[in-house]
């Protein structure tokens, strides 16, 4: 994606708990040549530091990797993706909040294939890993199945399969222009 460093442009990938957003959001940011700011990547690091004994404080530090994510994207002048869980209810006001174009690509998957995908992924966490979440039916609800939809474009794409990231890239470029 070509900018000019005063124009900002984001693209937020989105999705429940298990449903490719990692995955693609680092082949997207390959594609458009452009840096990912992960919310994971920052909540490992805060985890690394931080005393996160139990799922309040796990909760508090995934909040805190959100703030810090939203923060850095505000400071990048250029393009950047951004890929988290986005919770709706508090989302809009986070991403509404960037200044620059936002588009969304919303990750849908089949709620097996997330569930199996997540199943796998918990055995790998560290022992001492504590989740932000007391039960996996806490991972789908409505604030994570559907896009944020704050009033900027928003696509979604099957993630149960392979995905051509690409084709989505010229859809992401094309909703920015």
């Amino acid at each position: 994606m070509e900018t000019t460093p005063e124009r900002r442009r984001y693209v937020v990938v989105s999705g429940p708990a298990a449903s490719g957003k990692t995955t693609l959001a680092r082949r997207l940011a390959d594609e458009l040549g452009v840096p990912l700011l992960a919310k994971d990547t920052i909540k490992s690091a805060l985890f690394a530091v931080l005393d996160v004994p139990d799922i309040e404080a796990a909760r508090r530090t995934g909040r805190a990797a959100v703030t810090i994510l939203v923060a850095l994207a505000a400071e990048v002048h250029g393009d950047v993706v951004l890929e988290s869980v986005w919770p709706r209810t508090q989302s809009v006001g986070d991403l509404s909040s960037l200044p620059g174009s936002l588009v969304e690509v919303f990750c849908r998957c089949e709620r097996g294939v997330a569930e199996a995908r997540y199943a796998a992924r918990s055995e790998t966490r560290p022992v001492d890993y504590v989740s932000e979440h007391r039960h996996t039916a806490e991972l789908w609800t409505n604030e994570t199945t559907e896009p944020v939809a704050g009033g900027w474009p928003v696509i979604e794409v099957d993630t149960t399969g392979t995905v051509d990231v690409a084709a989505l890239a010229s859809q992401i470029r094309e909703a920015l222009s």
